[in-house]
């Protein structure tokens, strides 16, 4: 059972984690603040119209006072000039009337008082009331400096909100350009063109090297040249000795192959004659 229970309370926990999660995500500073504002403000407008309406009563019973406090002042007179007249009646010797105004007199004096008891509760009640109504226009003063302070302080954490946003937006582009990186491609297109820079110098070399034997074959034949041109040149200088060292052999030559040219002349001749 406990066991069960304690599954329960983690689905509920994770249930009540996701939904906060959610309403934090939809949750905007910006319009969440102007809704406090929006709701201060309304409250204001009610505390307003309260206070209008105890205003308004205080004026009424400050009405019904200065009115209570007249009828007190009427009604005073009025016994005053009963009591005047009973007074003449008296002196004249007319009881009737006399007995007349001094109930007259007697009957104002009642109403006077009446006045005068009325008068004083509407002077407590105004009095109270007037007490009320300044703590309410100070309650209502505070709760307007209040608001203003709510607008501002509204502004400036919107103001700040707009600012976290934008840097977390600058912090989320600089992630991407960290991953990627756009100097990690240079330096493999810097790397491939070192390759092809590299392979263009490795031919350059080897073909500079052909051409090394090539050159060093035509110094070979320029040797070689130099030399049967130095071979011709001594040659041109000793030609007299040469030319009379080669007539010398001709002569030689002429001299041993006579013997054999006569012999052969001579068998030439004897086979000639055989056939005739």
């Amino acid at each position: 059972m406990a066991k069960k229970q304690s599954i329960w309370a983690r689905i509920f926990g994770i249930g009540k984690a996701n939904a906060n999660a959610a309403i934090d995500a939809l949750e905007d500073p910006k319009k969440m603040l102007d809704q406090t504002v929006r709701d201060y403000t309304n409250n204001i407008a009610e505390a307003e119209q309260a206070v209008a309406q105890t205003i308004g009563n205080l004026r009424m019973a400050e009405e019904d006072l200065a009115k209570a406090q007249n009828e007190v002042k009427e009604w005073g007179s009025k016994a005053l000039a009963a009591s005047n007249k009973a007074e003449e009646f008296a002196a004249a010797g007319d009881a009737t009337n006399q007995q007349k105004f001094n109930q007259l007199a007697t009957v104002a004096i009642q109403r006077q008082m009446a006045a005068e008891k009325k008068a004083g509760a509407l002077a407590s009640t105004v009095g109270t009331q007037s007490e009320v109504v300044d703590k309410l226009k100070a309650g209502l003063n505070t709760m307007q400096t209040k608001r203003q302070e709510l607008v501002s302080k509204r502004d400036e954490l919107v103001a700040r909100a707009r600012n976290a946003k934008t840097q977390n937006q600058m912090m989320d582009t600089i992630k991407a350009l960290d991953i990627n990186d756009p100097s990690s491609e240079i330096s493999r297109f810097e790397q491939k063109i070192r390759q092809d820079e590299a392979k263009v110098r490795g031919a350059a070399e080897l073909a500079a090297s052909s051409l090394d034997s090539q050159f060093a074959q035509l110094e070979d034949l320029g040797a070689a040249t130099e030399v049967d041109a130095r071979l011709a040149a001594m040659k041109t200088a000793n030609a007299p000795a040469a030319e009379i060292l080669e007539e010398a052999d001709g002569t030689a030559q002429l001299e041993a192959s006579a013997p054999e040219m006569s012999e052969i002349e001579a068998r030439l001749a004897a086979m000639k004659k055989n056939q005739a």
